[in-house]
Formats: C-alpha cells, structure tokens, sequence
C-alpha cells in the first residue's frame, strides 16, 4: 500500500477524543479508502496498544454521527463490533493489548454492507453472524489480513464487490452530499439552507438522513459542530467567547449549554483537565 494512504491522526484534527494527546500512545492511524469506494467507505482507521500490568487509559470521545464496523484483537470485549453515535460523549477503557482496524462508513454504506436498520442500532454491539450475516461475512474476511494496510486493501475489494450487487439509491446519495455539507462547514446552518445547496427539499434531506444514519439533521449537525469545539479548545487557547463567535452559537452560554450537556463537563473545567493531563504527560519541568 503507498504510504500516502496511511498517515498518523494528529491530536490537532477534528476526531471528537477528548483526550487527543493520547492519539499517539495509541499509534492511531488514518488508512485513506480507494477512490471507487468513497461512496460507502469515509474512512478506515487503526489503533494498536500495549500498557503495562495494572494500567489503563479512559478514553473519552464525542463520536463522529456515522456507523462504524471494527475488527479487534487482544484485551477486547469482542472480535467483530458495530457502533453507531451516542447521544452523549462516551467511554472506552483500554488495558493490556490490542488493535482495531475500523470502517467508518458514509450514510450510504450500511445497506450496501449490511441488512441493519441504523434507527435499530444500539451505542455498540458486538456484530455476529446472528445478528447479521452480511456484515459479519465482511469482517471476518477483513480479519484475515495480518495488519491495516493489507486490512484496508481487502476491505477496499470486498466493498466493491458489495457495491455492485447493491447499487446506491437516490436517497443515499442525497444523504451522502448532506454529510458532507454538514462536515464541510461545522457552523450554526438552518437546514432549508443546506436543503437549498444540495438542490433537494428540507423533507427529502430529513428523511434521507433519518433512513442512512438514524438520526435527524439537526442532531447531526450539533454532533460535528461539538467536534469542532473539541478540536479548537483542544489546540488553541481555550477562548470559548471567540469559538462561540466563529461557530455561529446565539452566544456563549448556548455553547456551554451544548457541550455540558453532551460531554458532561463545561467547555471552562475541559480546558482545565486538558491542562493538566498535558503537564502530566510533559513530566517535571
């Protein structure tokens, strides 16, 4: 694989952990799909680690509004696992050993990969054969490749030759483009706006995106907006007034309001715990 399709996830993108310093710990790695399978495939990436005995890290995350499959190995809950976004930020502790090669999909990828409902879907499930066949099939020939990159070359085979039996519809593809327009611009937008630029109706835009993702455009947007809050605290000065400002919130508090209720801490007592897990992790001056 050409190493311009794999490249390590810096701590200053937009990723939703609230904890980024630790990308790196983690060897956490974007893996770029083949071009003829970004219409399901947003990205792939892999993380691996190896802690000492009695050592753990919580890893707290604002997800990304998309489902995800993951193949995963070692000191895990299970080998095959489909996630979808949580309504809150969320915790994952990591102990011993382990890796994960993830598929983060596009709204059109789960009914080309998959007979799931996102509407149905749980915060994270482990996926069996049981629950469903097709994607199960597709992970556990993922699994067979020794590592990311061969991992990602195979995945790019197998999603296109599921591309081909299941053709995208309309409806994925609008709801693809609204993902996109959402991410591209991760300010305060009214969704006839958005409707307006794709050339569809607000209805259309809603309902596309209700039937890919299993959430509303609103709640989307909200979800990548929060990304955004993360990354800006995360790298700059925690100037939560001028964030506020350049996102578009009503002022302030509405931030504030927003991120409490979703990471479960003020965007000012973040800044601060980022402070001093950065020192910590600096060691004596």
């Amino acid at each position: 694989m050409s190493a311009r399709r794999t490249r390590a996830i810096s701590a200053s993108e937009r990723t939703g952990v609230l904890q980024p310093a630790n990308l790196a710990r983690f060897d956490a790695q974007w893996i770029v799909p083949a071009d003829d399978v970004r219409e399901i495939v947003d990205t792939y990436w892999a993380a691996r680690w190896h802690l000492d005995a009695g050592e753990s890290i919580a890893q707290r995350i604002i997800d990304h509004p998309s489902v995800t499959f993951s193949v995963e190995h070692g000191d895990v809950d299970a080998p095959f696992v489909v996630t979808s976004a949580r309504s809150h930020a969320w915790t994952r502790t990591l102990a011993g050993r382990g890796d994960v090669f993830a598929i983060r999909l596009r709204p059109a990828g789960l009914a080309v990969l998959s007979d799931l409902d996102p509407a149905s879907l749980g915060p994270e499930q482990e996926l069996t054969a049981a629950f469903d066949a097709r994607a199960h099939a597709l992970l556990e020939r993922i699994a067979s490749a020794p590592d990311p990159a061969r991992r990602a070359e195979l995945a790019d085979a197998l999603v296109r030759a599921r591309l081909a039996e299941r053709p995208l519809r309309a409806s994925q593809r609008i709801a693809n483009a609204a993902l996109e327009a959402l991410t591209a611009q991760p300010h305060v937008q009214r969704i006839h706006d958005v409707a307006a630029l794709l050339g569809t109706s607000e209805r259309t835009l809603q309902r596309a995106l209700r039937t890919h993702v299993g959430r509303g455009p609103g709640e989307i947007a909200r979800r990548i907006r929060l990304q955004e809050v993360v990354r800006r605290l995360s790298v700059a000065d925690g100037d939560i007034a001028g964030i506020a400002v350049d996102l578009g919130y009503v002022d302030q508090a509405h931030l504030t309001n927003e991120f409490r209720r979703v990471a479960g801490v003020t965007p000012g007592a973040y800044v601060e715990a980022l402070a001093r897990t950065q020192a910590a992790l600096r060691g004596p001056a």
